[in-house]
C-alpha cells in the first residue's frame, strides 16, 4: 500500500483541504476523537516513514509536520478537526539542519532552520536543552512548538558548543550559551 492509498491518511488530507493555507493550523484548539495508531514513524535522523517506506515527497512531510502535536501523555499525534492518530517518534520530531548566529553574549541571536523548513529563533519560548547521548555524547535540542523538539545535527552541535561560556549560577559554575536574552545551561562546568 502506498501512502496515497492509506484510507486514514486520505481522510487526514481531506480534512485539511478546506483549511486556510496561511501559517500553521491551530491544532492545539482541536479536540477530535482518537482513532488509534497508524504505521508512521519519524526516525532519529528525521526521515519520515509510512508502512516501512520513506516518505520522499517533501511537501507531504511538511504537511504532516504542520499537524503534529504532542499529547499530555507524551504521545505524538497527527491531528485534524475531525480525527487524530498517533505515530512513533524515535528521538525528536524535527532535526535542526542550519544555524545562523548574530551578535555576542547577551545580545546574541541564534536561529535554526529545521528539516521541514521551520525557522526557529532561540528565545524564552524556543529554548535549548542538552541531553547526554550514547557514550556520553552531547545532544542539544531546540523547542520548536507544541512540546515538539528538534535534535541539533552533530555538525551544528560543534558550532553551538564553540559559543559556550562559563557563568556562575546559584553559586556553581555552569557551561552554557547566551542567546535570545537567556543563558541556556549545558552542564556544570566541573563535570565538563
Amino acid at each position: 500500500m502506498t501512502i496515497l492509498d492509506d484510507p486514514t491518511l486520505s481522510r487526514l488530507g481531506a480534512a485539511l483541504a478546506d483549511l486556510p493555507r496561511r501559517g500553521l493550523p491551530p491544532v492545539e484548539t482541536w479536540n477530535p476523537p482518537d482513532c488509534g495508531a497508524i504505521d508512521m514513524r519519524i526516525a532519529a535522523d528525521g526521515t519520515w516513514f509510512h508502512a516501512g517506506t520513506p516518505i520522499r515527497r517533501p511537501k507531504m512531510v511538511k504537511l504532516f509536520a504542520s499537524i503534529l502535536r504532542r499529547e499530555p501523555d507524551g504521545t505524538t499525534v497527527l491531528v485534524t478537526p475531525v480525527e487524530k492518530v498517533s505515530i512513533v517518534v524515535e528521538d525528536a520530531a524535527f532535526v535542526a539542519v542550519e544555524m545562523a548566529v548574530d551578535g555576542a553574549s547577551e545580545a546574541r541571536r541564534i536561529s535554526f532552520r529545521t528539516n521541514v523548513d521551520d525557522l526557529v529563533p532561540v528565545d524564552a519560548e524556543h529554548e535549548l536543552r542538552f541531553a547526554q547521548g550514547e557514550a556520553g555524547a552531547l545532544k542539544p535540542y531546540l523547542h520548536v512548538r507544541r512540546g515538539l523538539w528538534a535534535l541539533v545535527t552533530r555538525a551544528l552541535t560543534y558550532d553551538l558548543v564553540a559559543l559556550a561560556e562559563e557563568r556562575d549560577l546559584d553559586g556553581a559554575p555552569w557551561l552554557g550559551i547566551a542567546a535570545g536574552g537567556r543563558f541556556h545551561r549545558i552542564a556544570p562546568a566541573d563535570a565538563a
